[in-house]
């Protein structure tokens, strides 16, 4: 397996999320990478490979080019601000809900924050751009090998995040998408149906909203319910698309303490799915939130079961890209991911 790995992933770091009326340090780090690194050294799974430059284009046919000028710009406008504002990070403090007017962007820094965020814990860093852009060239690449037929799978070993990211939004510390950019790339490489499975705890919002009106991605996600879980507002069963895209998103929320046997049904149903939409790729946003020791997510998958996962995966049969999600039990997470790899290859 060819990992893309992001050389950039260090450059964002943020101080502080806004977490039940405190700031707190932020759950995702750094080393949430380095220890998958490390553990990749201890266990190697194929080539670790630094991406090549960024397609802007392809990036701009899934986000918005307007919200993909502002990541790029955000950190030097907040400077201009006043330059102490160095020593902080940004986090947003307003945001235009219903009935308030989005289609004019405002002169105000804050209101455009606001305007292209939905959560205050996603702090935006000096180095978040150039490591957000890093980890979408990783995906990209990721992609364009599997497609070029010259491995059977690849991986985009990056951070931050992607799911949440929306077409002009971010948030659950995800900037760009870089599994909707995967498929966009299979797409675009020949594969006709491309389907995106989300294992991540957390429902992928910014994925099913990028593909909501589409028939040729598939989006399926297997995740905590939306009634109590984060992101709250998307992942419910009956969120299906719309428009040509009707019937091309599956959602399959499942309630705080969850199990492996109950997790594995949904997966297989998730599988299933992917195989009667007949896709010739498949994307993967692996995230490893699903352990039982994660802070922040209520499933108890156990160390074992990862390798099963991986193994359920590849049973596919198709040509795969992995994205790195969540996990922030920060010491396992290199274990986890490294074992659905090496349940993948097995």
């Amino acid at each position: 397996m060819l990992i893309f790995h992001n050389p950039s992933h260090h450059a964002h770091s943020g101080r502080h999320e806004m977490f039940r009326g405190r700031l707190v340090p932020c759950h995702e780090t750094p080393a949430r990478l380095d220890f998958v690194l490390a553990e990749l050294q201890r266990r190697p799974m194929g080539e670790l490979r630094a991406p090549g430059a960024l397609d802007r284009a392809l990036v701009e046919r899934v986000h918005a080019p307007a919200y993909v000028a502002f990541l790029e710009t955000a950190w030097t406008d907040w400077l201009a601000l006043d330059p102490d504002n160095a020593g902080l990070d940004v986090l947003p403090s307003t945001w235009p809900v219903r009935g308030f007017r989005t289609d004019v962007v405002p002169a105000n820094f804050a209101a455009r924050v606001g305007l292209y965020s939905f959560d205050a814990g996603s702090p935006i860093t000096a180095g978040t751009w150039n490591a957000a852009a890093a980890g979408a060239a990783c995906a990209i690449d990721a992609a364009r090998v599997v497609a070029g037929g010259t491995q059977r799978a690849a991986m985009a070993l990056t951070r931050p995040p992607g799911h949440h990211a929306g077409p002009d939004f971010f948030g659950g510390y995800c900037f760009l998408n870089n599994a909707a950019l995967a498929a966009q790339a299979l797409r675009e490489a020949g594969a006709a149906r491309v389907a995106v499975l989300d294992v991540d705890y957390h429902h992928g919002n910014g994925t099913q909203t990028i593909f909501h009106e589409r028939a040729d991605v598939l989006t399926v996600s297997i995740h905590g319910d939306p009634a109590t879980e984060y992101p709250f507002y998307l992942g419910h069963a009956d969120e299906r698309g719309a428009g040509a895209g009707l019937g091309f998103n599956l959602n399959l929320p499942l309630p705080a303490a969850t199990g492996f046997d109950t997790w594995l049904a949904a997966l297989r149903h998730g599988i299933e799915a992917v195989a009667r939409f007949g896709a010739d790729a498949l994307v993967v946003a692996l995230g490893v939130d699903t352990f039982e020791g994660d802070p922040i997510s209520h499933f108890r998958l156990q160390r074992a079961d990862y390798p099963r996962i991986g193994a359920a995966i590849a049973a596919c049969g198709l040509p795969t890209v992995f994205t790195l999600e969540g996990g922030y039990a920060v010491a396992e997470i290199g274990e986890n991911v490294v074992d659905v790899l090496e349940g993948f290859e097995a």
